[in-house]
């Protein structure tokens, strides 16, 4: 198997399908598509838990795990509540970089309201890199739970901000001298300084005040990863038109230097909702200040494509994240 996310037939082989044993205390279990686990608590609410691993450098490790983990509870349209830590560090590491790491994630727990439960902190010669593993613990009432296999046809398919947040910003950091050679300093550090926008907890609070069908935050394997796992969750088709998919310039840009396809960089930050009132969610979200577009529409089948110019590209399942071509950073 290759570095990155395993492949959708894999993962459906070889872990889904190995998992049996379900209490009936147990709502939702793992599935394709599905970020959060949820757990009734009492008649009326549910627990959402939620795990990813983010490996790489100290700087903005902090930041994108915690938002990542958020992230998840938020599009699932519930509360994020707290957050569990595991963190494996090489053994070379010194204490000023655990501190900084710890100190990064506070801030943004003050931000989100969401506070450190607990956790594991360990250096191993097992790693050559920090991991740091972030379990999500939200809450949500039962009626108001949001699924990714939520979709019906007909609905429309609403972005907020921009595809490669995360990516863009990464990689303008892990590579700021590479960028030197064409783009000017000040380009470079807008490009760094998009983690500012990774957090989705504000526009999905918004969409859910609407009344929405599904929503689902991009990361690994960008947008059009985002989209297949939409359809898979639903078993629907979609289309979706590649111009109205939101760029900011610095990705375009970065992008065509490295050789990467945007539309498959890392995008926490971004997040995909489903709807029957789309342009008016898109007004609120503009009112509040947060980006969004309507990039197209659920349908009937299987059939999911993307339309640029008249011309019809058939989605597949997702690949490997662009940003593994130049970084090992897992997002």
């Amino acid at each position: 198997m290759n570095i990155g996310k395993i492949p959708e037939t894999i993962l459906k082989r070889s872990v889904l399908n190995q998992i049996r044993h379900k209490r009936d205390e147990v709502l939702l279990g793992p599935l394709v598509g599905e970020d959060c686990s949820m757990v009734g608590l009492s008649s009326d609410e549910v627990l959402l838990m939620s795990t990813d691993p983010v490996t790489g450098g100290i700087d903005d490790f902090g930041l994108i795990a915690v938002n990542v983990s958020a992230n998840n509870i938020a599009g699932s349209g519930g509360e994020p509540l707290g957050i569990m830590l595991s963190i494996l560090l090489p053994v070379d590491t010194l204490e000023k970089e655990l501190k900084k790491l710890m100190y990064d994630v506070e801030i943004i727990c003050e931000q989100l309201n969401i506070d450190v439960l607990g956790g594991h902190t360990e250096l191993s010669n097992a790693v050559n890199q920090p991991v740091i593993t972030v379990t999500g613990i939200g809450k949500i009432k039962k009626e108001d739970i949001i699924k990714k296999s939520n979709v019906l046809p007909g609905q429309e398919i609403v972005m907020t901000k921009w595809a490669g947040i995360e990516g863009t910003s990464i990689l303008a950091k892990e590579k700021e001298k590479d960028l030197l050679t064409k783009y000017s300093l000040s380009f470079i550090k807008n490009a760094q300084e998009m983690l500012k926008y990774i957090s989705i907890v504000p526009e999905a609070k918004i969409a859910k005040g609407l009344g929405v069908s599904s929503m689902h935050d991009i990361r690994s394997g960008g947008i059009f990863a985002a989209l297949w796992e939409i359809g898979a969750a639903s078993k629907v088709g979609l289309e979706v038109d590649l111009n109205k998919i939101l760029l900011k310039q610095e990705t375009v840009e970065i992008c065509e230097f490295f050789d990467l396809n945007p539309y498959m960089l890392t995008s926490s930050g971004s997040m995909l909702v489903i709807t029957d009132k789309a342009n008016y969610l898109v007004d609120q979200l503009k009112e509040a200040g947060i980006a969004a577009a309507v990039i197209g529409h659920i349908k009937e089948g299987n059939e999911r494509v993307i339309i640029n110019q008249g011309e019809k590209r058939y989605l597949e399942p997702p690949k490997l994240d662009e940003i593994y071509k130049l970084v090992c950073q897992s997002t």
